[in-house]
């Protein structure tokens, strides 16, 4: 069959920055045609909303439907995907943040007290109020329920996504200590005790008093290392971040290689994508970020072949529409096509006067296809049915939905398997 070809003139944008690049590097956005190619008719005749640039593929390369593929549009939160890849390729699924404990003092077993300061340092970026109480539990075993002087913790430390470390310092001391602990903190205690299986094996409720303040400062070279606490590992906090489509865990994850612009880069030499088509501001997708259709579709292909390298797919990082909790719980739902759709959204209610965006992997009963949807300039509720309508009916072409056979864990489960060691962690 040969392609059939559609031309649909489109009106420039209104707004400058509509399909301008975010960063000073010469980069010249690619106009858009609308010009539809695909080899189903019934694709060629919907009537795509807004501004839009599409790509699906099938895994071979076989391009079952484009338009706009070129041109740069605002990814929104598919920027994530971006982010997790870079974040995954370079640090591997199992990687677990640290948040190392030291002291400046030493302990009376006698009174349970730690003479001196207890130091705290870590930049996990899931790092809340039951892991706060952790530390708390661990100190108790090792016999100290008081600390005569300060909390001190480094300016990277965060707790329950605060910005602030300040914030983060105080929230610490409250969360440790019983009588001030609030309700909220002793509730997520207790259902990560239930989450974890730990709930028979903890006795007692944990708890560490702090006679001084906290503070945010450096840590010295001479103090004595304590423990270490670790996160979840690295693929179950992507698996939260992508699900929920955190902004505070994107940019967090994206300041660990180095801020968006890092993230850029390393995307555009692992993925063979020119700087032409891809350029961020940010790690999580908010503000004017600029990617091309194609360059997507690049991006899925080295994601899902990183994947693969650990015998992983894009269901251990993303949402799997209509079962996974998260932004697309509520999409793909219906016991027909229910399991079938997996990929990231994005969402943008203002900027670039409105954005959707789709990505990901759709599975069908004659095979796997990849897709990229980027919406803009027009109302997101009209770009999301757009969206379900479309896949469906690519679906459709294809023999129909097939159902990927995921039975979705409990995300509080796998983000509750944080732990305490006692190997010395590299650097504070």
């Amino acid at each position: 069959m040969q392609d059939i070809v559609v031309a649909r003139p489109t009106p420039p944008p209104s707004d400058p920055n509509m399909v301008r690049p975010t960063v000073s590097s010469g980069v010249v956005a690619t106009s858009a045609t609308n010009a539809v190619r695909t080899m189903f008719p019934a694709l060629a005749e919907m009537t795509v909303p807004g501004y839009s640039g599409m790509l699906v593929e099938t895994l071979e390369g076989n391009v079952v439907y484009e338009s706009n593929s070129s041109a740069l549009f605002n990814p929104a939160s598919n920027t994530k995907t971006a982010t997790a890849f870079a974040v995954f390729k370079s640090l591997g699924p199992e990687y677990r943040f640290a948040t190392n404990v030291y002291t400046d003092g030493s302990i009376d077993r006698g009174t349970g007290t730690l003479n001196g300061n207890l130091y705290v340092s870590g930049k996990d970026p899931i790092f809340g109020f039951e892991h706060a109480v952790s530390i708390a539990s661990e100190l108790n075993r090792m016999g100290i329920y008081r600390i005569a002087g300060d909390l001190i913790v480094t300016d990277n430390f965060s707790l329950n996504f605060s910005t602030s470390p300040v914030n983060s310092a105080r929230g610490l001391l409250l969360a440790m200590d019983a009588s001030q602990r609030s309700a909220a903190a002793t509730r997520v205690w207790l259902n990560y005790l239930a989450y974890s299986g730990r709930s028979s094996t903890t006795t007692g409720t944990p708890s560490v008093s702090v006679a001084g303040s906290s503070y945010v400062q450096g840590i010295p070279s001479t103090l004595q290392f304590l423990f270490t606490h670790e996160s979840a590992p690295l693929k179950d906090i992507l698996k939260a971040m992508m699900c929920f489509s955190n902004n505070f865990l994107s940019e967090r994850l994206g300041d660990v290689i180095g801020g968006p612009y890092a993230v850029a880069r390393f995307v555009q030499l692992n993925a063979n994508i020119s700087p032409v088509e891809l350029s961020l501001q940010t790690a999580s997708g908010l503000g004017y970020n600029r990617v091309s259709p194609n360059a997507m579709m690049k991006l899925l292909r080295a994601f899902r072949a990183e994947l693969a390298r650990y015998r992983m797919t894009f269901a251990d990082v993303m949402p799997v529409a209509g079962l996974d909790r998260g932004t697309l719980e509520g999409r793909f739902n219906n016991d027909w096509v229910a399991g079938s759709v997996v990929g990231k959204t994005g969402t943008l209610g203002v900027t670039d006067s409105g954005v959707s965006a789709l990505s990901g992997e759709i599975n069908t009963k004659n095979g796997k296809l990849l897709f990229v949807i980027f919406n803009q300039r027009g109302g997101v509720q009209r770009f999301r049915a757009f969206q379900n309508s479309f896949v469906v009916t690519v679906q459709s072409l294809f023999g129909g939905p097939e159902s990927l056979g995921y039975t979705p864990p409990s995300l509080d489960a796998r983000l509750a398997t944080s732990r305490i060691t006692y190997g010395r962690s590299a650097g504070y």
